[in-house]
């Protein structure tokens, strides 16, 4: 099917959201500079009551950025945040970008195994990160070496009556700060780089085209690498949001950020797109129903991106307790399939829409959406954004289109499109095609209306709670324990959404199967959601002609026998 110059999806987009947008001329510090303009007295930030208003974040910005010049960062360096949601994490990456610097986000949650290779590949010299995780950084390879790590605490950020409100070990927080002092050269305080002087308006700003954030993200072999994404990708990406979610009320929209900012969806809707609109963003550190629930009833959200099971637990959640969500016009979720009976749930308990949406972290990461409106197709993840061009095309040859119906493997182009990855030439290359078009390595099918299906995956990945597990990593983690000989790791949907990390496992002739050791093992390499949920034994595992495990029959084989036993 030839989509290039028709766009069949045209069509089917709501009243009044353009083919086209104009294309950003200004960096992401230029847009966040124009809603501190526009809206310095509304509030930006909400951290469990705290506020911080549009001209404070400003302000706070170039005192950052100032700090962090003093230690040596400038354009094209690289400045690694190791944070969760909270003010901190979004005046440090509109600071390092002041500066013309590029971000690197990191999860928190990583173990420093996992954190290795990602610091060994982009070279950060300057870290800002959670109190709570510096230990963990400082038990990276010394070859891995910091000239300053910036110790953010979270408390600091809340009200004096809400301190507590997260639980957090306080004294080991303390202890932590202490630890980087007295062991890091150049360790400094959050508080130290907020009490400079600003940046002088004088300094050297971004251009559009440079790059602005390396987001890691997994490919087929499992080894992260670093997408490229520039100032006009996240910026235009921003301006795609704007122009599908068409009445949005600037300076007066409610967005609730339950979406780790360190990972693609939950920064551009939070970071940039929420900013770019002069929205109060209320920051969670994590996603828990109780503290959502109560800071709706203080400022209630008027727009939510979010996850299936977040919007299955909040409507229930919200009906036995009484709590009115019908503030709630708007709401996206992406990163895993939406069900049927979640969008039902939902949008009875909102009376607003709830829209799947489609992306990667190489396109910003939203491609494709269900329009918010009443021509929108739940079960599909949507037709492509304004500016946007989608090819569906035989994988083994994408010079080959499909018919309308025809599955075949997605190509994408447009301005969110990333300009490759980080150091890795030959991988770019086998993802960005000649004029512009990215292989995702999805297979998909588009109907006439230009409304897309997503089939499988080529690439294997397992998408658990919103976030990549890479099965060849966690198959790694498994067969250094003791008495596995080999290890094949798939994702099972589960219902409500989503999918479990799933193993099957070769024991050595002998042994037997201690599953709660294998967990505690692989808990030591592994963040926790990467964990395998269920392991099973098998005899042998498929392979192909050439020794290569066949995971899809492995998935196969685990369903047949659930199918069975569900049967008995």
């Amino acid at each position: 099917m030839t989509t290039e110059g028709t766009r069949p999806w045209r069509t089917s987009y709501a009243a009044g959201v353009p083919e086209n947008i104009d294309l950003p001329t200004g960096s992401l510090v230029d847009m966040i500079e124009d809603s501190v303009s526009r809206f310095g007295s509304h509030v930006a930030l909400e951290f469990f009551g705290a506020e911080t208003t549009y001209a404070q974040l400003g302000d706070a910005i170039d005192r950052v950025a100032e700090g962090l010049r003093r230690a040596g960062v400038g354009e094209g360096d690289r400045v690694a945040l190791v944070l969760p949601n909270c003010p901190q994490h979004v005046i440090a990456f509109y600071a390092v970008l002041r500066l013309g610097a590029i971000v690197i986000e990191h999860n928190p949650l990583y173990t420093p195994r996992e954190m290795r290779h990602q610091f060994e590949d982009h070279g950060a010299r300057v870290v800002i990160a959670w109190d709570k995780v510096v230990d963990s950084l400082q038990k990276l390879p010394e070859d891995i070496a910091f000239d300053t790590i910036v110790s953010v605490n979270l408390v600091a950020a809340m009200p004096l009556g809400k301190r507590l409100a997260l639980r957090l070990p306080i004294p080991k927080a303390r202890a932590a700060r202490k630890a980087v002092t007295a062991k890091v050269s150049g360790a400094t305080s959050w508080a130290s780089l907020v009490g400079n002087r600003r940046l002088r308006a004088s300094w050297p700003r971004p251009g559009v085209n440079d790059i602005a954030l390396l987001q890691y993200t997994s490919g087929t072999t499992g080894l992260a690498k670093g997408a490229m994404l520039t100032h006009l990708n996240l910026h235009a990406n921003a301006l795609q949001g704007r122009a599908w979610v068409q009445g949005l009320r600037e300076g007066s929209e409610v967005v609730y950020g339950v979406l780790p900012m360190f990972h693609a969806y939950g920064l551009t809707l939070c970071l940039t797109f929420a900013m770019s609109i002069g929205a109060r963003l209320v920051l969670f550190p994590r996603f828990d129903v109780d503290l959502v629930l109560t800071a709706a009833r203080r400022h209630p959200p008027t727009f939510l991106p979010a996850v299936p099971p977040i919007y299955e637990r909040l409507a229930s959640a919200a009906a036995e307790r009484g709590v009115d969500l019908s503030s709630v016009r708007f709401a996206i979720s992406g990163a895993m399939n939406l069900p049927v009976a979640t969008v039902e749930l939902w949008e009875k308990a909102t009376g607003g829409y709830l829209v799947e949406g489609y992306g990667l972290t190489e396109t910003s990461p939203v491609a494709l959406g269900n329009p918010i409106g009443p021509s929108r197709k739940p079960g599909t993840v949507g037709v492509p954004f304004p500016s946007t061009d989608v090819r569906v095309v035989d994988p083994e040859d994408p010079s080959t289109e499909r018919a309308v119906g025809e599955e075949g493997e997605l190509l994408i182009r447009g301005p969110q499109v990333f300009s490759g990855y980080w150091r890795k030439p030959d991988e770019t290359a086998a993802v960005l095609l000649p004029g512009g078009w990215f292989r995702t390595g999805d297979i998909v099918r588009m109907d006439a209306g230009g409304f897309v299906t997503i089939v499988d995956r080529i690439k294997e990945l397992i998408i658990t709670g919103g976030f990549n597990v890479a099965p060849s990593e966690v198959e790694d983690a498994l067969r250094q324990f003791p008495g596995i000989r080999d290890a094949a790791v798939v994702g099972i949907a589960r219902t409500g959404g989503g999918e479990d990390v799933v193993a099957a496992v070769v024991l050595e002739p002998g042994t037997t199967l201690d599953e709660a050791a294998v967990r505690a093992h692989c808990r030591g390499i592994l963040a926790a959601y990467k964990v395998p949920r269920r392991i099973t034994t098998l005899d042998a595992l498929p392979t192909s002609l050439i020794g290569k495990v066949l995971r899809r029959e492995v998935r196969d084989q685990l369903l047949a026998e659930s199918a069975e036993s569900a049967g008995a």
